[in-house]
């Protein structure tokens, strides 16, 4: 990890003392002896499965302490993976050679977790009709096989939150399942567990947030097992896990401006690009608007700026 990258965005990390454990679309995370790890959100961003060259300002920054707002939050409710506040330094003797500024900056993006057993299933809470479940509703009217009322409307929201969850794919699109397909894949305590912990925090969040003028239309929660325990682990309702819309321009029956990439995918979609890797270089105005939208959702929901 160069000055330079944290200077402006950070796309790759390198701790040669720490071990990478896992590297995906955004996070790179490394092991911190047996029992921690060490999250580190990258400013990569992603649209149709394809990791863009360049990166977007700050938004590591935004997703971990957004994810940090709310594991605070939510601390009475259902236990968590955090093992410092955002407040408190790193303190990891691996990288105590890194320069204090490095420090600094890395502090901001990062989370020392305990490690968990991430469960096999993504548990995702819809409150309102968008994305694959308004596609499936439209030829079914079902979303996970949960019957939903007739002539409902793009964006409409939901009579109640319901839970669909869905597979974890190697690679390609995870798969929406019905409950009793998640009860075969990690049995029925945990998933009825990983449900209705998944519709509190769900509805605790959507009534926060629509007070700061934030609908939360969906969300994706991971849950992982940590010495027979289950906790809420990963990223939390933030706008890369979430669909954040802006709540003084909601109206149902179409699509909603929201808070995530929809510059990017929008401004993708204008190309003539398969889908495919390479991603194409993004233009610096889609890269500041999109930034925006990132900030803007952390001052929203916290009332504070970055």
């Amino acid at each position: 990890m160069t000055p330079e990258l944290l200077d402006s965005v950070l796309l790759q990390t390198d701790f040669h003392d720490l071990p990478l454990h896992a590297s995906g679309k955004v996070r790179d995370v490394y092991r911190v002896g047996d029992q921690q790890l060490l999250f580190v959100a990258t400013d990569r961003i992603s649209a149709f499965d394809v990791i863009m060259p360049n990166g977007i300002p700050r938004k590591g920054e935004v997703l971990t302490q957004i994810s940090h707002f709310w594991f605070e939050k939510f601390a009475t409710l259902v236990p968590n993976h955090l093992l410092a506040d955002a407040n408190e330094p790193l303190n990891i003797p691996a990288l105590a050679g890194l320069p204090a500024a490095q420090l600094t900056d890395l502090h901001r993006r990062s989370m020392l977790v305990k490690k968990a057993k991430p469960l096999a299933i993504e548990c995702i809470v819809r409150g309102y009709l968008s994305g694959s479940g308004w596609k499936e509703y439209k030829k079914t009217q079902t979303v996970c096989g949960i019957k939903l009322p007739a002539e409902l409307t793009e964006s409409a929201e939901l009579p109640e939150p319901i839970f669909t969850p869905s597979t974890k794919a190697e690679a390609g699109h995870d798969e929406n399942i019905a409950f009793d397909e998640a009860v075969k894949i990690v049995g029925k305590e945990i998933a009825a567990k990983a449900r209705d912990l998944s519709l509190k925090i769900y509805q605790a969040a959507r009534d926060y947030a629509r007070q700061r003028g934030i609908i939360i239309a969906d969300t994706k929660f991971e849950f992982g097992l940590h010495d027979g325990q289950l906790l809420l682990i990963d990223e939390v309702l933030t706008p890369d896990s979430s669909r954040f819309w802006p709540a003084d321009q909601y109206a149902p029956g179409r699509g909603q401006p929201s808070f995530d990439k929809q510059f990017v995918r929008d401004h993708l979609e204008t190309l003539d690009w398969n889908k495919t890797p390479p991603g194409p270089q993004l233009p610096t105005d889609v890269v500041n608007k999109t930034s925006a939208k990132y900030l803007e959702a952390y001052e929203k929901l916290t009332g504070k700026q970055l």
